[in-house]
């Protein structure tokens, strides 16, 4: 890989990944757009890692408050926090169950730019439904197990390229009744363990036979992308309220008929 390459799909996986407008989607997308070779499985790995560095450090006040009341209510002393950090500890079991059975499936027959396409402008579409009808009064800390599993269940379905993991999992907290800032801000802290988990056993596998030059590009990847990712976090927030959904599915609705008018 050149390091224009680098720096773009580096770029794309920052500014993306927290986005409701799919990161894996334009990762796909952009060789195909480009005609630059595919980056390989390694390479998304690695900004992944980047992105999931920004995620913990921006939340890392949050993180340290959930991880010690987690290890409180093992011990029968239960509270807010508490029950948060379990939110996110279950949510992340239905995905890690469709990770494991259908992982082959989606790798060799759903990365393409059709199947981005229909989900980019489904998803989208479900988006701004979930947006314009939900209630927005709840906060993450009043999560119900009912919630959690609605949620968890959609985020499992951001498998599927273009589906968007944040997309998903801030659609469905909106439809349950959360604010957008609390969707947001949960879908953030569920990206955590899903990265660990889609990463961890491909990097060590990968870390086993890379050349010096390939963990060179990897490196520089992974910095690129967390810088991009820990400012994409820090706006999106701020600006959450201000702008609400609606750029983001007219940008999917827009992405989504351009690449069936190049693919179909």
């Amino acid at each position: 890989m050149d390091i224009l390459q680098i720096i773009i799909l580096a770029l794309v996986q920052g500014l993306t990944e927290f986005l409701p407008i799919s990161s894996s989607a334009h990762l796909i997308l952009v060789p195909y757009i480009t005609d630059w070779p595919d980056q390989g499985l390694a390479f998304d790995v690695a900004v992944h890692v980047g992105t999931l560095t920004a995620v913990v450090l921006y939340f890392r006040k949050e993180i340290k408050v959930m991880f010690f009341a987690w290890i409180d209510s093992l011990k029968g002393k239960h509270s807010e926090d508490s029950k948060l950090a379990w939110a996110v500890l279950v949510g992340t079991i239905p995905v890690g169950l469709a990770g494991l059975l259908f992982k082959d499936i989606i790798s060799d027959h759903l990365r393409t730019p059709l199947v981005i396409a229909a989900t980019t402008i489904i998803f989208g579409l479900l988006l701004g439904y979930s947006h314009c009808s939900g209630k927005r009064q709840r906060d993450e800390h009043s999560l119900t197990w009912k919630d959690i599993i609605v949620i968890g269940c959609a985020q499992a379905i951001a498998l599927i390229p273009g589906t968007s993991r944040s997309g998903i999992t801030i659609t469905a907290g909106l439809l349950m009744g959360l604010t957008a800032q609390a969707a947001a801000r949960f879908s953030f802290l569920l990206s955590i363990p899903v990265i660990v988990l889609a990463g961890g056993v491909e990097t060590m596998d990968y870390l086993a036979v890379a050349s010096i030059d390939d963990m060179n590009d990897l490196i520089i990847g992974a910095l690129i992308s967390a810088v991009s990712a820990f400012l994409c976090i820090h706006y999106f927030l701020i600006l959450l309220d201000r702008i609400g959904m609606t750029p983001f599915v007219i940008y999917r609705l827009l992405l989504g008929i351009i690449l069936l008018l190049l693919y179909a």
